[in-house]
């Protein structure tokens, strides 16, 4: 953004600040940069405090990538560990279509449901569930 220059004026006693459109255009943009900056500095500070925590998981770049392209969470890291639903139904007890209903989020599974699927999936469950639960 250029410089601003804005120009004083007195109107009846009180100090006015002049800008053009763009430069008050280029402020406003500054300004919701600078919040969208500390939100994403908030963010990124309680990831930091949760991983420490313990509460928090770094996921596979596979799984991330997965998700980012809009994969369940539950279906990424099953098909980063090369299961099959049926592979997994047949070590939890759950049926394929339950499994099927958590991956397209048209049910949600405990967080004990989720603990049995992580075992099943050799992961840590905190991949899948919030150690708090």
């Amino acid at each position: 953004m250029g410089e601003l220059n804005p120009k004083f004026i007195d109107i009846g006693g009180t100090e006015m600040v002049l800008l053009t459109k763009a430069e008050f255009d280029a402020l406003l943009q500054r300004i919701e940069d600078a919040e969208e900056n500390a939100e994403l500095v908030a963010i990124y500070d309680q990831r930091m405090a949760d991983l420490k925590a313990g509460y928090d998981v770094i996921l596979p770049v596979e799984v991330s990538a997965r998700c980012r392209k809009g994969e369940s969470l539950l279906r990424a890291v099953r098909n980063w560990r090369g299961m099959t639903q049926a592979e997994v139904a047949e070590k939890t007890g759950f049926t394929q279509g339950y499994l099927s209903d958590l991956e397209s989020g048209k049910r949600e599974g405990t967080a004990q449901t989720l603990r049995m699927i992580a075992k099943a999936l050799e992961i840590d469950p905190v991949m899948l569930v919030d150690p708090r639960e």
